[in-house]
């Protein structure tokens, strides 16, 4: 018991004494000019290219499996 709380708490302790650094790379305000080109933005709506599809009757499987067959008579 004593070696199961010895290995959990030594992380811990471990933990502790980390340095907390702030990040190298800060930003500025001052950015350099930049000539990529942005596209404006613009509207979409979420629904725009909505199509209805409602059920229908299965077709006949033979005549399509058929007609995506290779051609040619592969044996």
């Amino acid at each position: 018991m004593k070696h199961l709380f010895f290995v959990a708490v030594l992380p811990l302790l471990a933990s502790g004494c980390a340095a907390t650094l702030p990040p190298d790379v800060i930003a500025s305000g001052e950015l350099p000019a930049s000539d990529a080109g942005v596209r404006p933005a613009s509207y979409s709506g979420v629904v725009s290219a909505y199509t209805n599809r409602g059920p229908v009757d299965p077709k006949p499987w033979r005549q399509l499996n058929d007609a995506q067959a290779p051609k040619g008579g592969a044996s």
